[in-house]
């Protein structure tokens, strides 16, 4: 049996166990992670994740929970602060045109390294690692997910060890976004060389990862637990303050925030995504605090525009395909009347959201004021009407043509998640659609394996709800081609690439590419809206909620300081135990 084959089953079996656990887990108060007293210890950091890690290369994962376990060890060049600033990371600054770092007409960059930086395993990092990182990402078989962040690049050079050139095919004010952030992790060269193309998931790396960065691996048991070590070759002196880390993952976020903020059993708790009302119940214990991290994150919901049931060479939902309903503009206007933005951004995010009608949605310079939401079912029902869909044999769903309008709803499990869908099912429900859910659980939901039937990319359902936003103040090409043609996926890219959607509109895609080739800060910002507006009025998704991603945190950490640019751990040099 091959290992694709082989996980895929895993992964099955894990779908189907984890729900039978799930209402055991809730009888027993939640997940006992760790003793008080164990948690405690000065000398340990105890992290929680209830979106389990599976695998610790950014590169090779569409999974936040994953891109943040590997944040731990890895590091970009450079990543933006809260108020937007470049803080050099592995630069020894940040290039500008002043300091010769960006050439005047925008088609150069110039980074210089810090000298005398390590691997954890030893070894110089060097500008080589730098050139191999694009090597390794734009290799097509390496199927990485973070190619959009390369574009438009024509060549990285290694200058001399502590510097690197890069040199882009046409003027670019998006410089600062390749090795900046999120999606510019760099990797060891000496490590990953023998992997590159169609080897980059055999990588025992993948698992086992040698960064810079101040922890270093020392266990990984993928959707469960990785646990690091102060990394001895750490470049500044005394630093981390915490001499391990634990990363426990799984179970559920409920139970995650209360190990922090009821129990005492654990220090920091990811993505605490829990009733507001809850949230407010358990942080009343007074060991510790929820701290929201504002930022571009919108929660909202996916049409499939290709056909979810058919099959193409053996392929579902492949783009030559057309959806039975969303490819008719007045069906997606229907649908989009039917989203109770209110009551759920109300109801279940309370100060940590607010309902929005837009897919981008920060910094404030490009988020559209052109847009606005309605909810109202009896438009949606004559739209509806409009486009041919009625129920004709009186079973109480429409259809046409002898297609019921069915549909199948997924999303990870999540309490607040399930209580979404059933808003959006009882709205839907009312005008003639009929709504099957499905939630699977995130560790595989989120799990970027081809052979992951079940997983965000492959997307085999008619609607998906998940959060995502841009990592970058300048939205770019690696947000915004979330429904570019050019980046629809598929099984000839291993459903690597952004537009899970299969939505394709050549006149969306000229639009964006004209804006991303402007320079002017003004006219740049002022492309982005019009992208934005452009996805909205043809209703090419349905944003529901601009969130927060509050995090758990006890009162016995200090200095956590987090970025809506960049992942949790950005700066966990920083963070120290209370005295």
């Amino acid at each position: 049996m091959s290992w694709q084959i082989f996980r895929s089953r895993l992964l099955k079996m894990r779908l189907l166990i984890i729900p039978l656990m799930f209402p055991l887990i809730v009888m027993m108060g939640g997940l006992s992670l760790w003793t008080p007293v164990q948690a405690q210890s000065a000398d340990t950091l105890r992290m929680l994740y209830w979106q389990a890690p599976t695998i610790l290369n950014p590169h090779l994962s569409t999974g936040t929970k994953d891109f943040e376990a590997s944040r731990i060890t890895y590091e970009p060049l450079a990543s933006f602060d809260r108020s937007g600033t470049l803080i050099p990371i592995l630069a020894a600054e940040a290039p500008t045109v002043e300091n010769g770092g960006i050439s005047s007409d925008y088609k150069t960059v110039t980074w210089k390294l810090k000298p005398d930086v390590k691997w954890s395993d030893g070894q110089p990092f060097t500008a080589d690692d730098v050139v191999f990182t694009y090597t390794f990402i734009t290799d097509p078989e390496s199927a990485a997910v973070t190619t959009s962040s390369y574009e438009g690049i024509a060549s990285v050079e290694a200058v001399d060890p502590t510097t690197v050139k890069i040199t882009f095919k046409e003027p670019t004010a998006a410089w600062a976004s390749p090795f900046v952030g999120i999606n510019g992790q760099i990797l060891p060269k000496h490590i990953f060389e023998p992997f590159l193309g169609a080897k980059s998931r055999e990588a025992p790396a993948n698992l086992a990862p040698i960064g810079t960065g101040p922890f270093k691996l020392v266990e990984f048991k993928p959707g469960d637990v990785a646990v690091y070590e102060a990394n001895p070759n750490f470049r500044e002196p005394g630093k981390p303050y915490f001499k391990r880390l634990e990363l426990k993952g799984g179970g559920d976020a409920t139970s995650a925030a209360r190990a922090v903020l009821q129990t005492g059993d654990a220090d920091y708790a990811w993505n605490v995504q829990v009733e507001a009302s809850v949230l407010g119940q358990m942080e009343a214990a007074g060991m510790g605090y929820v701290y929201p991290k504002p930022g571009p994150d919108v929660e909202r919901i996916m049409f499939q525009f290709a056909d979810p049931n058919q099959e193409v060479d053996g392929e579902r939902a492949h783009k030559s395909t057309k959806h039975p309903f969303f490819s008719d503009l007045k069906v997606r206007q229907a649908f989009n009347l039917a989203m109770d933005r209110d009551t759920i951004a109300n109801q279940l995010y309370g100060k940590a959201g607010q309902a929005t009608a837009n897919f981008l949605a920060a910094p404030e310079n490009v988020a559209s004021k052109n847009t606005a939401y309605e909810y109202n079912l009896e438009k949606a029902a004559a739209l509806l009407d409009e486009a041919g869909w009625k129920d004709t044999n009186n079973n109480k769903v429409r259809d046409k043509d002898g297609v019921e309008m069915k549909v199948l709803f997924q999303t990870s499990v999540n309490p607040l998640r399930q209580k979404t869908q059933e808003i959006i099912k009882q709205s839907l429900g009312q005008i003639g659609v009929e709504v099957e859910l499905k939630s699977t659980d995130a560790s595989i939901y989120f799990d970027s394996e081809p052979a992951n039937n079940d997983n965000t990319g492959h997307f085999y359902a008619d609607l998906q709800m998940f959060t995502t936003g841009n990592e970058n103040p300048d939205p770019g090409r690696s947000y915004m081609d979330l429904y570019s043609c050019d980046a629809i996926a598929q099984k000839e890219n291993n459903w690597s690439v952004n537009n899970v959607s299969r939505y394709c509109n050549p006149e969306y895609d000229k639009l964006m590419n004209a804006g991303l080739a402007e320079l002017d800060p003004a006219k740049r910002a002022a492309a982005f809206i019009a992208m934005n507006d452009f996805l909205i009025n043809d209703v090419a998704v349905m944003p529901l909620v601009n969130r927060a991603s509050p995090s758990a945190v006890s009162n016995r950490l200090q200095d956590v300081l987090t970025t809506p640019w960049d992942l949790e751990p950005w700066m966990i040099k920083e963070w120290k135990p209370k005295a």
